[in-house]
């Protein structure tokens, strides 16, 4: 029994030794397997090259033109309204009509006016008379200086007077201010309207400028513009150079600012009348912050720069070996079209990663992203 119990001990002695050592084989063949896929992998991933996207260096002078919508306007615009209130008979004029200064553009109903003047005339005529009956005695001496004074200061009195609704009757009648063009028609026959309202909007066509409006960013700026151009969809690829003359004080309701343009040569606009769209064009002035006065400033897409640090960078690529270097540069200006100045560090043709450069190290390799076609999106051909 002794035997047989020993026994037994050894063959479990033996089984666990043999599952040990399984275990150890199984442990070691794993953290081979793994080690070798790590080195077999990272090898892999340092000889695979990175996508990248590009963008060459541009020359600031190269710089394109800011664009604006604008809309042209006459110069001499005025609102013409009655100065006496009342209800309009007649208007005679509709938009786009011609007329001349001093025409008749509306009339009014007069009837309470001329009322009004026919008894300010019997009123007149009666002081008048007693008027000249106490002037004349007082010549002769029979009256008295204070009923002399009295008559001559009523008579001036009720002339003022007889004056005043005269002119008031005669502005029944609308005339236009000056020749030119009716714009809008604004009221209608048969409205009542206060003194002051406007009843029609005339413009002349031989003085035109154009509105263009500005976000307060580029209206802060305005200094920097050198020159200013605009192009209109009736006359090809004309450019006609503008100047501004003015600009507003305060933003409108969509936070922009108004700035005034006319046409540098008045005869050259021949045939542009107001309300017409245009384009308006203007070249910017890009200041050189380097101390160089031979340096070119540089433009790239600021998305190319890299501030982890306080020195910013970019990656440009070496062509030649397809890996990318480091290079510290100088920002400039901030442009509003997502590109930024450089200054000193890049010349004019160099390539710059684009996008994906935080990812990057010095002299990783990489291949260069072809941009999209427009004739085969997707790559499907």
């Amino acid at each position: 029994m002794y035997k047989q119990t020993t026994e037994k001990m050894g063959n479990n002695v033996n089984d666990m030794f043999h599952s040990r050592h399984i275990v150890i084989c199984f442990a070691v063949l794993c953290g081979a397997i793994i080690l070798f896929s790590c080195s077999g992998g990272k090898k892999q991933s340092e000889e695979t090259p990175k996508a990248v996207n590009i963008a060459e260096c541009r020359d600031a002078s190269a710089l394109p033109p800011a664009s604006f919508s604008g809309l042209t306007r006459s110069v001499d615009m005025v609102n013409v309204a009655f100065r006496v209130s009342g209800t309009i008979s007649r208007v005679l004029v509709k938009e786009g009509d011609h007329v001349r200064a001093g025409q008749v553009i509306a009339v009014m109903d007069d009837r309470d006016y001329r009322l009004q003047l026919n008894a300010t005339k019997a009123e007149y005529e009666q002081i008048k008379a007693d008027a000249e009956r106490v002037i004349a005695m007082y010549q002769d001496g029979s009256t008295t200086a204070q009923n002399y004074d009295k008559a001559r200061y009523g008579l001036e009195q009720i002339t003022q007077k007889l004056g005043n609704h005269t002119n008031q009757l005669n502005d029944t009648r609308l005339l236009a201010p000056m020749s030119g063009f009716v714009k809008r028609k604004l009221r209608e026959s048969g409205e009542a309207v206060a003194a002051g309202l406007p009843v029609v909007e005339l413009s002349t066509s031989d003085r035109v400028e154009i509105e263009i409006d500005l976000p307060a960013k580029e209206f802060l700026h305005l200094d920097e513009y050198t020159d200013f151009y605009c192009t209109f969809n009736v006359t090809g690829a004309r450019q006609f150079p503008l100047k501004v003359v003015r600009t507003g004080v305060e933003a409108n309701a969509n936070q922009l600012y108004p700035v005034f343009l006319q046409f540098k040569d008045a005869a050259s606009h021949k045939g542009i009348t107001a309300g017409m769209s245009t384009m308006v064009y203007g070249n910017r002035l890009v200041a050189n912050l380097d101390e160089d006065p031979h340096s070119s400033d540089i433009i790239i897409p600021a998305s190319a720069l890299i501030t982890d640090d306080e020195t910013p960078h970019v990656f440009v690529l070496d062509e030649k070996e397809n890996v990318v270097r480091i290079r510290e540069v100088k920002v400039g200006v901030i442009n509003p079209d997502g590109t930024v100045t450089v200054s000193h560090g890049l010349k004019v043709g160099e390539k710059v990663v684009r996008t994906g450069a935080h990812c990057l190290t010095d002299g990783q390799k990489v291949e260069v992203m072809q941009p999209a076609s427009k004739s085969n999106v997707g790559g499907m051909l």
